[in-house]
């Protein structure tokens, strides 16, 4: 027995027939123009020609569907049909198109029996609503700076790319290569957390690993996109002074940012939010990749909706959800752990220095800093601790990273308050980084004592500080300072600030 029921055979109906009869599920339609009917039969549709959709005409039918979808263009006769299949087929989902011109009472009446109605005005009403407000001239305008991009586009993500910046630049170089351009999805550094090498892996990204040493490396590319974070050369190894085309962040800037086009929104908790929103507004199908890469970098970057998640992070992950692979996102989110994180983690144990309730620990020499990242959300678990700083020296910078829980303190400020002068800072409230070039102290003799003593006293002592300056409530009364005073080392350099924790 059919399945579904479709009574009318107007456009709209019409475009619903032809929605599903391409699938296996039989298919009836009940219509009153002959000429239509015809033209379906052609079609393989069983067709039943009335001029009457009542509960007489739609019982002789002797059918039981699963699904009836009322679209004739007549309001009154909708209503007629609805109400009567309503009645025939009590169990079935029923969807009605009230037609236009449909008065409140018809409208009402389809309400009180449908399990969804469709109003065509209300429907263009939002359409209209979404293309001529500011959410639709942003989207607009995103659309005409990559249809005038001539040529190669580079999206670039921010150095060592998490997986909201991996799955942000995914997704908008899906939506430049649909508007005419050859694309590339580029990052400096290294993708050496474990579970992000799984991330890409898995959903088979192509990405390219620019050489900051290639003089060479960027004369293919015509024009330059940033996800993720916003300035060329600040927290990426772009020239400083390159022109860029499209910025799209969620991170707050701290100095003005310049681009052809620029959407910086810091009410949401994750770029790939942004990304969602344009793929909606243009009416543009998520694939399953792109689907997943979304919703893993909503929640790597939320911390699973418990960290600055706001309503639309939400409601970008609902829509997400029905398109992405969960059995991928399982094996990503259960990658193995290499030896050298468990070994930095296990050093962030021993090493740690508590201070109320801030702990701090330096790891020494490290050759994955993406460890230092999970060793400070480790370290956050511990019995009264609210904020952790775990630090260590690769390459002749220190890298840090740092967590918080709860509202006593901004890391993200406190971070650039202590190292935005002698390094690069920057984050959110309760994830942060920091990178502070060595500089002359890397020369220092008896390094292996020596240095790691500076490094510790001028790390320390300026996170203590900057604490200190906004929230008494972490540290209490403070204990005795380490000998060093950070004012003692004005030698170490300062590298471009950064807007984004090292992890």
């Amino acid at each position: 027995m059919p399945s579904r029921l479709v009574v009318g055979a107007g456009s709209t109906a019409r475009a619903v027939i032809d929605a599903v009869s391409g699938d296996h599920e039989e298919l009836w339609v009940l219509t009153s123009d002959e000429h239509r009917a015809e033209t379906l039969r052609e079609d393989g549709v069983s067709v039943t020609v009335t001029d009457a959709f009542d509960r007489a005409a739609i019982d002789e039918l002797d059918i039981d569907p699963a699904t009836v979808v009322v679209a004739s263009d007549d309001p009154g006769a909708n209503v007629a049909a609805a109400e009567a299949t309503a009645e025939l087929f009590a169990d079935a989902f029923l969807l009605c198109y009230t037609g236009y011109g449909s008065t409140e009472s018809q409208r009402g009446r389809l309400d009180s029996v449908a399990d969804r109605v469709v109003d065509p005005e209300t429907v263009l009403a939002d359409r209209l609503q979404r293309s001529a407000g500011e959410a639709g001239a942003r989207t607009r305008k995103l659309q005409g700076v990559l249809r005038d991009i001539d040529g190669h586009l580079a999206v670039v993500t921010h150095d060592n790319p998490d997986p909201d910046a991996i799955a942000s630049a995914v997704a908008l170089g899906d939506l430049a290569a649909r508007a005419g351009c050859e694309v590339s999805l580029c990052y400096y550094g290294d993708i050496s957390h474990q579970e992000n090498r799984a991330f890409v892996n898995l959903l088979e990204y192509d990405l390219v690993n620019l050489d900051p040493a290639d003089d060479a490396a960027l004369d293919p590319y015509d024009g330059f996109a940033l996800v993720d974070h916003s300035r060329p050369g600040v927290n990426d190894q772009l020239p400083s002074d390159l022109p860029i085309d499209v910025v799209i962040d969620h991170h707050p800037p701290r100095l003005p940012v310049e681009a052809r086009y620029v959407d910086l929104r810091s009410g949401v908790g994750a770029t790939s939010t942004l990304l969602v929103d344009y793929f909606e507004r243009l009416e543009v199908k998520l694939s399953e990749p792109i689907a997943t890469g979304l919703l893993f970098g909503i929640r790597v970057d939320t911390k699973e909706f418990r960290r600055e998640v706001s309503a639309e992070d939400f409601e970008a992950a609902a829509k997400l959800v029905e398109r992405a692979d969960m059995a991928a996102l399982q094996r990503i989110e259960d990658p193995s752990v290499s030896g050298e994180t468990l070994s930095v983690i296990g050093r962030a144990i021993d090493n740690r220095e508590e201070e109320g309730s801030v702990l701090l620990s330096c790891v020494g020499k490290l050759s994955d800093r993406d460890a230092l990242a999970q060793a400070a959300d480790q370290l956050l678990d511990l019995e009264g601790i609210h904020a952790t700083m775990v630090y260590g020296v690769m390459d002749g910078t220190i890298y840090v990273s740092a967590r918080a829980r709860g509202a006593d303190i901004d890391l993200g400020e406190a971070l650039r308050d202590a190292f935005g002068q002698i390094g690069s800072a920057g984050g959110h409230a309760d994830m942060a980084g920091a990178q502070i070039t060595l500089g002359v102290l890397d020369s220092v003799d008896d390094r292996e004592e020596s240095l790691h003593t500076i490094v510790k006293s001028v790390v320390n002592d300026r996170f203590l500080d900057a604490v200190d300056s906004r929230s008494h409530r972490l540290l209490g009364r403070m204990s005795g300072r380490t000998e060093f005073a950070s004012a003692e080392y004005p030698e170490l350099s300062r590298p471009s600030l950064d807007e984004h924790d090292t992890a």
